[in-house]
């Protein structure tokens, strides 16, 4: 019993960790600079809401590092990070080792607190983003317009918040641009295009207020390559509206970039190349000092090029699996172009890449605004490309169906259900089926996931985990906004029937006994179905299956007993099921039951139906 009791305390604070601790973690790592007075505030909440709770996480469940060490970016990323540790054996940092170790471990958890979030509760990734992107608007507007108010001296915006260096500041304007321009090239809803080109037009001209020029060139770059990855006309526009923005940039705002001059870029490339020469291969060391002093008579301690910065601390050995980072984080992104989550966080990280060449230079640090231009896009796509391989990501993306292809493709159909709005399910002329979802209002959880991708993800990782689900043959959007899921129905009849029609008791005992097995089976893979009940089981070439799985939550350990007890719960408000599951065939739906789970689940169930029998 005390093994038990372990077991299962570790397990639901691995789904805790999981499921709430990380998204709060990642919402703050994002939005954190704009919503706190001090950037100490980011660091601690990153450390006590996602990295530690990943250490922790790993530790419950060891596991985990399988997936994860299996992935290239990972792996590159690992050995980038030894090659630096190793050279704390020559370098002359005056920071102490722990510190300096600490950082890679850092950027290492957040690649495996990415892909904890991504692979169990994927859902939260598009609302937590659209919140950080809100924050980031809303917690700069108020700078923004006593800027136009009161100009600064040096006519350069810096922002609210933590924020306190313009040219950082415009990295994170930058990376929230990209969020909007990437929604208003995705989304097929007019009032989220309005609102993501209002909000896109607004932090451009925050980044236009803050004088800086390297997320201009960059945005450039990364809209280019959005462009080629999306190969649409809204790609044409981008294209056409990038040649505008440019023209339009070097009319309102010409003098004001040109008279900065250089800002002494090739003199400090120079310089720091110089340095470089002197240690080529393995470079000065991981956190050596680096002082550039320039001839405008104050010094520097960064190279203003993330590659120059890599050779300066870990040489040619470090430079190439950094390259191997990007290069296949890039090739992530164009290898699977048709999923909007890879187009953005590939498109956030061409932005990086592109920043990269005129600013920053320590390879790690403890999180700040360098985070967003590299390793925050790096983690993303490593996450997405693990739960790509291990069927935690949506293999069928939604397509727009034109009113005319609806009409082919429903042509002949049989309606199997409908309601006051017209049909639900049909039946369509090959014998699969189309159901329809229908959009009752504009901001609901359905805007960010909506029940047709919930149904063919549910039906995949059902497959994964074992158990028998319908094939998805495609997903579509309708002009009317409703989305549908196309898919292969499974054959058979539903679990009430065949007790119906079940010839005697002890056929009726045999199925009880086999779907107290199969409840079971589902609550230990952590399959929590709100709508389950006899009429919602199909009994399919003597394999039991769910109809609707829309309905569905998969958490990432066995359900806890309060939401067995729940389940339970809801298949009571059926009479007929009542009187087969619970009174007459009990000990059947208990033996079959105690098959699959543990103890104290089988003991919980018992003590449930003897309670609501009294």
């Amino acid at each position: 019993m005390h093994l038990s009791c372990v077991k299962t305390g570790a397990n639901r604070l691995f789904d805790t960790i999981s499921l709430w601790l990380l998204p709060a973690g990642l919402f703050f790592l994002l939005s954190a600079l704009f919503l706190f007075p001090e950037r100490s505030v980011q660091h601690k909440l990153y450390y006590a809401l996602f990295s530690i709770p990943t250490l922790l996480a790993l530790c419950l469940r060891p596991g985990e590092f399988k997936p994860l060490l299996r992935e290239p970016l990972v792996q590159l990323f690992v050995l980038f990070a030894a090659i630096a540790i190793v050279s704390l054996g020559w370098s002359a940092s005056d920071e102490g080792t722990s510190s300096l170790i600490k950082r890679p471990l850092h950027i290492f958890m957040l690649f495996a607190g990415m892909t904890l979030l991504v692979r169990h509760r994927l859902e939260a990734l598009p609302p937590l983003l659209l919140a950080s992107a809100l924050v980031a608007l809303f917690g700069t507007l108020p700078a923004l317009v006593d800027f136009f108010q009161h100009p600064p001296t040096d006519q350069r915006l810096i922002g609210g918040g933590a924020l306190d260096n313009p040219l950082l500041s415009s990295h994170l304007f930058g990376f929230f641009s990209i969020y909007w321009l990437v929604l208003c090239m995705t989304s097929r809803d007019l009032r989220v295009l309005a609102i993501s080109g209002c909000a896109l037009a607004v932090m451009g001209v925050l980044i236009l207020a803050t004088g800086s020029r390297t997320p201009l060139l960059a945005m450039t770059l990364a809209a280019i390559w959005l462009a080629c990855l999306r190969r649409d006309g809204r790609a044409k526009l981008l294209l056409a509206g990038l040649v505008l923005a440019a023209v339009a940039t070097v009319l309102l705002f010409g003098q004001m970039i040109l008279e900065r001059g250089s800002s002494l870029r090739f003199e400090i490339w120079r310089m720091a190349l110089e340095l470089i020469s002197q240690r080529p291969l393995l470079g000065h060391g991981y956190g050596t000092p680096l002082t550039l002093d320039t001839s405008a008579g104050y010094t520097l301690s960064e190279p203003h090029n993330f590659a120059l910065g890599v050779l300066y601390d870990v040489g040619l050995l470090g430079l190439l699996p950094w390259l191997g980072l990007l290069g296949y984080g890039l090739y992530s992104g164009w290898r699977n172009r048709a999923n909007p989550l890879f187009v953005l966080a590939s498109t956030l990280l061409m932005y990086g890449i592109a920043a990269g060449l005129t600013e920053g230079g320590g390879i790690m640090s403890r999180p700040k605004e360098h985070w967003f231009l590299l390793w925050i896009p790096l983690a993303l796509l490593g996450a997405l490309n693990i739960a790509r391989r291990t069927g935690m990501l949506p293999q069928q993306v939604m397509q727009a169906l034109a009113p005319e292809a609806a009409r082919q493709l429903m042509a002949n159909a049989h309606v199997i259900e409908e309601d006051g709005l017209g049909p639900k399910v049909l039946r369509l002329a090959d014998g699969s089926f189309l159901k329809l979802f229908r959009r009752r209002r504009w901001l609901t959880s359905g805007s960010f996931n909506p029940y047709a991708t919930r149904f063919a993800n549910n039906s995949q990782q059902l497959v994964t985990l074992g158990f028998v689900a319908p094939r998805i043959l495609g997903l579509y959007r309708l002009a009317d906004d409703s989305t549908a899921v196309h898919y292969q129905p499974l054959p058979g009849h539903t679990l009430r029937q065949a007790l119906e029609q079940a010839p005697s008791v002890e056929a009726r005992q045999a199925l009880t006994l086999r779907f107290g097995r199969y409840l079971a089976q589902l609550h230990e893979q952590g399959v929590y179905f709100r709508s389950l009940h006899l009429g919602n089981v199909l009994i399919n070439e003597g394999e039991l299956a769910l109809i609707d799985v829309a309905d569905m939550r998969i958490l990432p350990s066995p359900l806890s007993l309060e939401l067995r007890q729940r389940n339970l719960r809801h298949m009571q408000r059926y009479q007929q099921d009542r009187g087969w599951l619970f009174e007459a065939h009990v000990a059947q739906l208990l033996e079959g039951y105690a098959d699959q789970a543990s103890a104290p689940a089988v003991a919980r169930l018992e003590r449930h139906i003897q309670a609501n029998r009294a």
